[in-house]
């Protein structure tokens, strides 16, 4: 199977022309910034909630991993690549809106909870709404910020990741602290409306970009056309490694400070999502400014930087883990917070380089189903299960022996992003500046 590949002149013909001006685009982008920040903060709220939810509805460390993991991941994953290809091809705004109203009403429904069972059908529900978020966010971008800033743009949209990421962790914890868990979700329920109705005002105005011959064929023979290139398949690869890297290190880092270290669970919180929020922005402006650099010199090493990144901090985070002080655990696991941000610009913009105008969405949405299907099922799962495992064992702090697959995965992840750069290199793909 042959896959096709598209040039800068192409992109250009195949979107809405003109591009936006620089005040729609910014308030566009301004508000996707919004969604993403909004996307994240919501779905990693029961990780740090995670210690009062299991005391207050009795649960393991097992079924926390299989809440936070399996119960979304599924989900998630499932309602990607329908969203994904409405996205492309239908009503942005509505779909945009919908989703942003959907997760935001189940993240208030969820602190009505009164069981395990509950708790996680409105995870579903969360999973579905976001499920559309970012692949509507990456068309939206693609229709209205000029090629040669569209690296940056995606770097922007995701540096929402990371600082939903600081907020749910700092403002999460601080709030459960103060009200209780239910109170936070209740909170971030009622700021979707809002966001929701912005969306509506901005999204309103783009229209459908125009389609290439190949994006009329049928959805799964795009994906699989899509797949048999050698420089996505790896990537597709790493996105499924980097999920089981980045799923557990979100969902139990804060407890493992709390337990190991004796945090509280604003403290923890503070640390670890400042930190965390931090080196998100600086990993996504910095990897949307170099991937833009890295695209337009056409040497095709889109990928060395994020890989080398990752190897280093599957060294550092297993050195976190054995630290003998708190705040030098959290120091050492600045790299792996860096990483799992820096990657998002380079892959997604490698992504749309392969898949060429009218499938970004598409591409995205596999990036992210290859990412939060296998990695945040089983990887939580998986840690937990040891954890248990070793307390039952009456091994001391056994989080920490759980732990230890989150530098394993990123090694892989590191490994599997070196094999990709080297089949762009191999493949005439594009030209520079294309994207």
């Amino acid at each position: 199977m042959t896959t096709s590949f598209a040039t800068a002149s192409e992109d250009t013909t195949l979107l809405a022309d003109p591009f936006q001006s620089k005040w729609r685009a910014g308030s566009t982008l301004t508000v996707l910034f919004g969604v993403s920040v909004l996307c994240q903060m919501d779905r990693i709220l029961p990780f740090i909630l995670a210690e009062p939810i299991k005391r207050d509805l009795a649960l393991t460390d097992a079924q926390l991993g299989l809440m936070t993991g399996l119960a979304f991941a599924v989900c998630n994953s499932l309602m990607s690549l329908p969203l994904a290809r409405l996205s492309d091809r239908g009503p942005l705004r509505m779909v945009l809106m919908g989703c942003v109203l959907a997760w935001s009403a189940m993240t208030a429904l969820g602190g009505f909870a009164v069981s395990f069972l509950q708790l996680s059908a409105a995870r579903l529900g969360v999973a579905l709404g976001e499920a559309g978020a970012i692949p509507g966010g990456h068309v939206l971008i693609a229709r209205t910020i000029k090629p040669e800033r569209r690296g940056f743009a995606i770097g922007i949209f995701s540096m929402g990741i990371p600082l939903g990421t600081m907020v749910g962790f700092a403002a999460g914890g601080r709030i459960s602290d103060m009200y209780g868990w239910r109170a936070t979700f209740w909170g971030a329920g009622a700021v979707g409306v809002v966001l929701a109705v912005l969306v509506a005002l901005v999204a309103g105005g783009t229209r459908n970009a125009q389609r290439a011959s190949s994006s009329d064929e049928p959805f799964l023979q795009s994906s699989l056309r899509l797949l048999s290139a050698p420089a996505f398949r790896w990537l597709f690869i790493g996105a499924i490694l980097v999920g089981f890297a980045s799923a557990p290190f979100y969902a139990f880092a804060t407890s493992f400070l709390i337990r190991t270290y004796g945090y509280s669970t604003s403290q923890a919180g503070l640390a670890f999502g400042l930190f965390q929020g931090l080196m998100g922005i600086v990993g996504t402006l910095v990897g949307g400014r170099g991937f833009d650099r890295a695209n337009r010199s056409g040497k095709r090493q889109l990928l060395s930087q994020p890989a080398w990144l990752f190897l280093i901090a599957s060294l550092t985070t297993v050195a976190a883990l054995f630290a003998p002080f708190g705040w030098l655990s959290v120091l050492l696991l600045i790299p792996s917070m860096l990483s799992f941000a820096f990657m998002l610009p380079w892959a997604f913009g490698t992504v749309h380089l392969v898949a060429g105008p009218g499938k970004q969405a598409l591409a995205s949405s596999l990036v992210l189903t290859g990412s939060s299907l296998l990695g945040p099922a089983l990887g939580p799962y998986i840690v937990g299960l040891i954890s248990d495992t070793a307390a039952a064992s009456q091994v001391p702090n056994g989080l920490r022996l759980g732990m230890l697959f989150v530098p394993f995965a990123s090694a892989l992840t590191g490994l599997s992003l070196l094999v990709a750069n080297r089949m762009l290199r191999r493949a005439k793909l594009f030209a520079p500046q294309s994207l």
